[in-house]
């Protein structure tokens, strides 16, 4: 008689587990501890993400499942493989980076602490489960998990009228995305019998049902586009990002991308390879169609409008999403290596346009408006600030000094190449010429004369308050940032080699 008790793996589920249980020891501390003492609150977050990152080194092996069918010891809810490791450490790195971002935007009349990190907490444990779930229910629990809170925090400046407007278009759009997913994945249901990705991928479909098969793989893909904001499903994205705090933004343009490609991934490779036919050709076209829509309206951003910086950050992250999905549409025509491409841009990516929110974020400290033409002459007065946000930028564009941004966009255009998507190559050429336009013109500001009154006073154009004090936490997130950059566009090899390793 087959047993009905298994045991359950806690050091691979340690990640995600160590997340949640500091979200609610936060969540109950924040009843007790006086105003003055809340700082300590993001203190206690940026501790369990740091604890929950080491918690992968005994993972790094990649072998350990667990939640398994007692019946199928190959069919499991959670696996700890490669893949996951990759995009946990992507997860977790990239909440650690948030977390030290909004040391400086909470307690007092900013953010309230104690929701803030509660939600900021609840928002990465659904974001590291999401890639190691391996059924679908699983799947769609761990990205409601990862957004719901997500809603919050976009809305969490409270009496600002931006924010509410972007955290009403991030919650309308999100909620029709799990209505489409959930209508797939009910299909896929029916039409296979089991909701574990390896069985669907191995599944006898009655041919009678399998019109509702392929509607369901679809319904399921268009669910994860609107998640990753790839168009035409891209329309909240922009607005969401200039409406949210800074931190929110930086962390929904990477931890928010690599959930929704991260499921994208598990539910065309893992689960729907029968039908690579159908998403093979239409990841393609979106990608190309992202790439295109993000990077020209990025070019067409207005220096002096208000929040233009952000905005072009925002589009230029839709763009980026036109490439992540480049390896994804290859690997329908070739095999699932190719899916090696979008981890190793997925890193560099993250790494960086963290790095460029946090540049921002600190400049408009001082410079409120978050104007493109704000940025004119910021290497007079913060040179440090001014050579990092250039880095971050020649790396977005693929430029030297940032190589690792050259190198990942090497990488993705390989793919295409190999899978004979040279249409799709083309597109993305031209797309990078396009992007190289606007991420330099952004470079050149910071090294322009200043303006004859801003050089008159020694304060950068724009400054409102000049000699105001950079928290600690902010100039740590950018040099952290800089530095990770650095030393991978040093040495690219080391990136490539791991996400090479990081398949299934």
């Amino acid at each position: 008689m087959t047993s009905l008790v298994q045991s359950v793996d806690w050091l691979a589920i340690a990640p995600p587990l160590i997340v949640a249980a500091t979200a609610l020891i936060i969540l109950v501390a924040d009843l007790f501890v006086p105003d003055h003492r809340k700082p300590l609150l993001g203190w206690t977050a940026v501790a369990g993400l740091a604890a929950a990152f080491l918690m992968l080194l005994p993972l790094r092996h990649g072998n350990r499942s667990t939640f398994c069918l007692t019946t199928d010891h190959g069919a499991c809810s959670y696996t700890a493989d490669h893949f996951t490791l990759a995009i946990q450490l992507l997860v977790l790195g990239g909440a650690l980076l948030t977390a030290l971002l909004s040391m400086s935007e909470t307690g007092g009349d900013r953010l309230p602490a104690g929701e803030f990190w509660f939600l900021l907490l609840a928002s990465a444990s659904g974001a590291a489960l999401l890639p190691a779930s391996r059924d679908l229910a699983t799947l769609v629990v761990a990205l409601e998990v990862a957004s719901l809170p997500a809603f919050a925090l976009v809305g969490l400046k409270r009496g600002n009228r931006l924010s509410s407007e972007a955290a009403l278009k991030f919650f309308l759009s999100s909620v029709t995305a799990t209505a489409v997913t959930l209508l797939g994945v009910s299909f896929v249901y029916a039409a296979t019998g089991t909701l574990h990705l390896t069985r669907i991928a191995t599944a006898q479909v009655d041919p009678q049902l399998d019109t509702l098969a392929e509607a369901g793989v679809v319904l399921t893909l268009v669910g994860f586009a609107f998640k990753t904001a790839v168009a035409p499903f891209h329309f909240w994205a922009p607005d969401t990002y200039v409406g949210a705090p800074l931190p929110v933004a930086a962390y929904l343009s990477v931890i928010g991308k690599a959930v929704g490609f991260s499921g994208l991934i598990l539910v065309t490779v893992v689960a729907f390879p029968g039908y690579a036919n159908i998403w093979g050709p239409a990841v393609a076209v979106l990608a190309g169609l992202t790439m295109t829509v993000g990077n020209t309206a990025a070019l067409r951003q207005q220096a002096t409008r208000a929040h233009s910086a952000v905005r072009l950050l925002a589009w230029s992250s839709i763009g980026q999403a036109g490439y992540l999905l480049v390896p994804i549409a290859a690997a329908g025509y070739t095999s699932d290596r190719e899916i090696g491409s979008t981890v190793a841009y997925a890193l560099m990516y993250a790494v960086v346009n963290l790095g460029a929110f946090a540049t921002v974020a600190l400049v408009a400290r001082s410079r409120p408006g978050r104007r493109l033409s704000d940025y004119r002459g910021l290497y007079a007065t913060r040179p440090f600030t001014a050579l990092a946000l250039a880095f971050f930028l020649l790396c977005l564009a693929g430029l030297p000094p940032g190589i690792i941004g050259l190198f990942a966009k090497v990488t993705v255009f390989q793919s295409a190449v190999d899978a004979g998507l040279g249409w799709l190559a083309a597109v993305m050429a031209v797309n990078v010429v396009i992007a190289l336009y606007y991420y330099l013109r952004w470079t050149a500001v910071l090294f322009r004369t200043p303006r004859a009154a801003a050089a008159r006073t020694g304060a950068a154009a724009g400054d409102t308050h000049p000699g105001l004090r950079i928290p600690v936490p902010l100039t740590l997130t950018v040099a952290l940032a800089a530095a990770a950059g650095a030393v991978l566009s040093v040495a690219p090899q080391l990136v490539l080699h791991f996400a090479s390793g990081s398949l299934f």
